[in-house]
C-alpha cells in the first residue's frame, strides 16, 4: 500500500510538469535519497504527496525520473487540511531554532511564524532556508499530506495585531493564577477555525510586550509548574494542540 512507501516531497507546481504518462523529473536530491540512501533500483514503488492534501503511488524509472501510477488529477488520497489550523508563533531562539521547526511539523502545527522579539538573541545568521528544507524533511518522514506553511521571521509587534476572529493563546510565566494551556483548549467551543500560541525568547517577554499582548486580546496561559526552556514550550505546546484537536476531532 502506498501509505506503507517511503515518500517524496515534490510542490505542486513540479507536480504539475508531470507529462501525460505521468513521468516526472526527480530533484537531485530525491534521486540521491532514492538511490543512493534506499539503494532502489528501476521498478522500486514509493509515494508522492504535494503538500496540499493529495498522495499518489510512483515508480522509479532510472536514476533521474520516476512515474506516477494514477493520472494527475486522480491521486490515490486527497485529505482535507486539518481543523482547527494550529499556528505556533515562536521566538526564535539562540541554538534551537531547527529543532523547533522540525518538532512543530512532526506535531502537526499547520502554520509557523518565527518571531523577533526585544530579547531575541541568535548566533549568525538566520536561515529561513535551510528551516524550509528542514519543514519539507520532517513533513516526508511522519507522512503529513500537507505541508506547514513557514512565514519569514518577522517583530513581534507585526504579529499582536493579526487574526483577532482566532483564538490566541500567549505562553508567558511568573504570573499569579495562571490557567494551564490544557485547561483553556478543554473550555474551547466547536467550529472554531484557528488557534494561535506564542512562545517566547530566552529570557521571555519584556513587560512591553506582555501589556501589548494583552491590550491585543492574547489570552495568558502557563504550560505548566516548572520554567521550560523557550524551544521546550514550544514543543510542550504545539503537544498540546495537536493533542487536543486529535481527541477532539
Amino acid at each position: 500500500m502506498a501509505r506503507e512507501c517511503r515518500r517524496l516531497l515534490i510542490p505542486p507546481q513540479r507536480m504539475a510538469a508531470a507529462g501525460a504518462d505521468g513521468g516526472f523529473q526527480l530533484s537531485a536530491e530525491h534521486s540521491r535519497y532514492l538511490t543512493k540512501v534506499l539503494r532502489y533500483g528501476p521498478g522500486a514503488a514509493f509515494a508522492v504527496v504535494d503538500g496540499v492534501g493529495h498522495l499518489w503511488e510512483a515508480e522509479l524509472l532510472d536514476r533521474e525520473q520516476a512515474r506516477l501510477l494514477q493520472p494527475l488529477d486522480q491521486p490515490l488520497c486527497v485529505e482535507p487540511a486539518p481543523r482547527p489550523a494550529l499556528v505556533l508563533a515562536a521566538a526564535v531562539v539562540k541554538r534551537d531554532f531547527d529543532l523547533v521547526v522540525r518538532m512543530a511539523v512532526e506535531l502537526g502545527v499547520d502554520r509557523l511564524v518565527p518571531l523577533l522579539c526585544e530579547r531575541t538573541a541568535v548566533l549568525g545568521q538566520l536561515r529561513p532556508e535551510r528551516w524550509h528544507s528542514i519543514a519539507a524533511e520532517a513533513a516526508e518522514q511522519c507522512e503529513r499530506l500537507w505541508l506547514p506553511r513557514l512565514d519569514d521571521p518577522q517583530p513581534l509587534t507585526e504579529v499582536l495585531s493579526r487574526s483577532p476572529q482566532a483564538v490566541r493563546f500567549w505562553a508567558t510565566t511568573r504570573q499569579q493564577q495562571l490557567p494551564l494551556l490544557a485547561e483553556r483548549l478543554q473550555g474551547l467551543e466547536p467550529g472554531i477555525e484557528e488557534i494561535w500560541l506564542a512562545c517566547g525568547p530566552e529570557g521571555g517577554w519584556s513587560p512591553d510586550e506582555e501589556a501589548q499582548a494583552q491590550a491585543q486580546g492574547w489570552d495568558p496561559v502557563q504550560l505548566g509548574p516548572t520554567i521550560l526552556r523557550s524551544s521546550t514550550a514550544c514543543v510542550a505546546g504545539a503537544a498540546w494542540l495537536s493533542g487536543w484537536r486529535a481527541s477532539s476531532a
